[in-house]
């Protein structure tokens, strides 16, 4: 197996974004998944590296990246050292981010293309990522199968239950600020992140968008997740009756932590891992290349 890590790409505003991809390195094109972090996440968060290893040890090329404005760094890719790239984030961004991950994926350039087969790219997203991928998948046909751990229903995180005080206090303002109880940091939200959601209504439409997409979808929901309510889960399946419902009894993070330590993954987080794996396989064919 290989994996190259920390490849530099530029993302949105033409900031550095790291990205990470693990393959079989063999004369097969494979197809090809995209992981999206979610809010407050990064690519290497729970020892990522762990989940990639396994989707590329079945026949996958899978790619992590570490979004512009999550903020992180290229010299420090697994902390929030530019708080203020991280109060300047939003959604549009972060599609505009993903697509130049696949943009990258499928150049002619790309020397990896001998390993990609890029007809067959599949999104996976966490979280706030779940609701992107859902964005995205609506918006490119290049994408051909749809999978989403603990997504968000809405774009409207974290502000879609602050009270009208604190709204106001937010916008008189311009920034509010979340408390991070893993790192003790006080990070900023600007006023922005609402603005870029009003400004962008149809195009952030979750229910909207969702209805839209023709292609196998895989929803993964933990029932005692706190952050997102599995509710959400049962929201997206309702919006799309077609896509497949995949509960466990786990919280948002599937029983992770960061950072992990062990050498194997939590039992619900393996039991995601495989349900994807399987539910991937069902719609994908290994390509030789001609000689």
């Amino acid at each position: 197996m290989q994996s190259i890590k920390n490849i530099l790409l530029k993302g949105s505003e033409n900031r550095d974004m790291l990205l990470d991809i693990f393959f079989n390195n063999n004369a097969i094109l494979k197809p090809i998944v995209i992981y999206i972090h979610g809010f407050n996440g990064f690519k290497d968060w729970g020892n990522f590296d762990l989940i990639a290893q396994q989707f590329a040890a079945s026949g996958f090329v899978f790619i992590k990246m570490n979004l512009s404005h999550n903020g992180t760094t290229p010299d420090f890719p697994e902390a929030f050292a530019d708080l203020e790239a991280y109060g300047n984030n939003n959604y549009t961004k972060e599609l505009f981010d993903v697509e130049q991950i696949i943009q990258w994926v499928v150049d002619e350039k790309n020397e990896y293309k001998n390993q990609f087969d890029v007809n067959q790219i599949s999104l996976i997203g966490h979280s706030r990522g779940g609701g992107i991928a859902i964005l995205k998948t609506s918006e490119d046909e290049r994408i051909k199968s749809l999978v989403t751990w603990a997504s968000v229903y809405e774009c409207k995180s974290p502000w879609n239950h602050w009270s009208n005080e604190k709204m106001k206090e937010w916008q008189e303002t311009g920034v509010q600020h979340i408390a991070n109880k893993r790192t003790n940091q006080r990070l900023p939200l600007y006023f922005q992140l609402y603005e870029n959601h009003r400004d962008n209504q149809e195009r952030l439409d979750i229910e909207k968008n969702i209805r839209k997409i023709n292609i196998p979808i895989l929803i993964c929901h933990g029932t005692k997740d706190e952050a997102v309510p599995f509710h959400a889960a049962q929201k997206l399946k309702e919006w799309q009756p077609k896509a497949q419902l995949f509960l466990v009894e786990s919280d948002h993070v599937f029983g992770r932590k960061h950072p992990w330590i062990e050498t194997s993954l939590p039992p619900v987080m393996q039991a995601v891992v495989n349900e994807t794996i399987s539910f991937l396989n069902k719609y994908v064919t290994i390509i030789k290349p001609k000689p």
